[in-house]
C-alpha cells in the first residue's frame, strides 16, 4: 500500500496544517485552546478526509482549495465525537493517551467537544460558499442526514447498553453500525468530496452503497480489534466488553450458548462497569470463542468487504487508473491489514 499511503500521508499532512490554522484563529482562551487542539495533534489516520479528498479528484477536482477546507472540517467535527464519545462510553486511552476527559475532568472536555464541533463550520462555510447555491444546498443536505443518522445510532447503541436491551438481532446491529459508523466515516466524506469536486453536477446517492457495505467492515473489524492482544490499537483493550457494548459478536455469543450460559451472560449485561470484573470479561471472551461468535463476526465482515468491492467497481471502475481510485479501491484490504 506503498502509493496509497503516500496519498494518505499527504492528504493527511494537508488537513492538519488547516485544521490548525483554523484552530489557532481567534484570541486565546484559557481552558480551551489546548483542549481542541488535543486530539488533533495526536494524529490519527486521517481516513475521512483522505477519503473527502480522493472523491474530489476523481469527480472534477474543481476546487482542489474547497475540498481542503472541507476535509478540516470532517476532521474537527470526528475529533469532537470523539471527546463526546469517549465521554459517553467512559473510555481511559485515545490514540495510546489518556483521553481527554480523564486529564481534564468531564464538563471542561465536553465544552471542548462542543466547541470543537462548531469550529468545523468554519471551513465548511468557507469551503462551500465560494461554490454557488446548488453546492451550498447539497452540501448542507447530506450534512444534515449524516447528523441525523449518526445521532440515531449513538442513540441506539447507548440506549441499548444503559437501558439493558437483551433479545437484538444481526439486522439491529447493522442498523446501528450504518447510522453510527458508515454515514459520518464513510459515506459523508465520500459525498462532500463528489459534490465539490464535481461542482454539484453529480448525485452524492451514488456512493452512498460502498459506504454503507465498507463501514460495516471497519466497524465489525473494529469490534474484533478492541477483543485483541494488538498493541498498534491505541483503546483500552477488551473495553467493549466491559462495556457491554452490544457488538456481533455479543448478539451472536447470547443466541448460540446454552441457557445456563445465557443466564450468566445476562447476569453480567445487567451490572454497572465498575462490577463487572477481569474474570467474567475473560469468561466472556472464552465463550465467544467457544460458540464461533469471532469466526461468525470475521466471515461478516469479510461478506461486507466483498460487497464493497462489488461496489466500488460500479462507482469507481470506469474511471481512468490514478493514484486516487487505487486508494479508494485499497480501503476495503486497509480495514483488515491496518496498524
Amino acid at each position: 500500500m506503498a502509493v496509497e499511503g503516500a496519498l494518505l500521508q499527504r492528504y493527511g499532512a494537508a488537513t492538519r496544517a488547516e485544521v490548525m490554522r483554523y484552530l489557532a484563529a481567534g484570541a486565546p482562551s484559557p481552558f480551551l485552546d489546548e483542549m481542541l487542539a488535543e486530539y488533533p495533534s495526536r494524529g490519527g489516520k486521517m481516513l475521512r478526509p483522505a477519503i473527502c479528498l480522493a472523491n474530489a479528484a476523481l469527480f472534477g477536482n474543481e476546487a482542489h482549495a474547497a475540498a481542503v477546507r472541507a476535509a478540516a472540517a470532517i476532521e474537527m467535527l470526528h475529533n469532537a465525537l470523539l471527546i463526546h464519545d469517549d465521554v459517553q462510553d467512559g473510555s481511559e486511552l485515545r490514540r495510546g493517551k489518556p483521553t481527554l476527559h480523564a486529564l481534564h475532568g468531564v464538563p471542561l472536555a465536553i465544552n471542548a467537544g462542543d466547541a470543537l464541533l462548531f469550529a468545523a463550520f468554519g471551513p465548511l462555510i468557507d469551503a462551500v460558499c465560494p461554490l454557488g447555491g446548488q453546492v451550498i444546498r447539497q452540501v448542507m443536505d447530506v450534512t444534515t442526514m449524516m447528523a441525523r443518522q449518526t445521532a440515531e445510532g449513538q442513540a441506539l447503541e447507548l440506549g441499548w447498553r444503559d437501558r439493558n436491551v437483551l433479545d437484538l438481532t444481526e439486522a439491529d446491529y447493522m442498523r446501528m453500525a450504518l447510522k453510527k459508523t458508515a454515514w459520518m466515516g464513510m459515506i459523508w466524506p465520500a459525498q462532500l468530496g463528489l459534490i465539490i469536486g464535481s461542482r454539484g453536477r453529480l448525485d452524492p446517492e451514488m456512493v452512498v452503497r460502498f459506504g454503507y457495505f465498507l463501514g460495516l467492515a471497519f466497524q465489525i473489524e473494529d469490534d474484533l480489534r478492541n477483543l485483541s492482544e494488538d498493541p498498534g490499537y491505541g483503546k483500552e483493550q477488551n473495553g467493549d466488553l466491559a462495556e457491554a457494548k452490544r457488538t456481533l459478536m455479543l448478539i451472536h455469543v447470547r443466541e448460540a450458548c446454552s441457557a445456563e450460559e445465557r443466564a450468566r451472560l445476562d447476569w453480567f449485561l445487567g451490572l454497572r462497569r465498575e462490577e463487572r470484573s477481569a474474570d467474567d470479561v475473560r469468561w466472556l471472551t472464552r465463550l465467544m470463542h467457544e460458540h464461533g461468535s469471532i469466526a461468525h463476526a470475521r466471515a461478516v465482515a469479510a461478506a461486507m468487504a466483498g460487497a464493497a468491492e462489488h461496489e466500488f467497481a460500479a462507482v469507481y471502475g470506469a474511471l481512468p487508473p490514478s493514484e486516487e481510485r487505487a486508494f479508494i479501491g485499497s480501503l476495503v484490504r486497509w480495514v483488515f491489514d491496518r496498524t
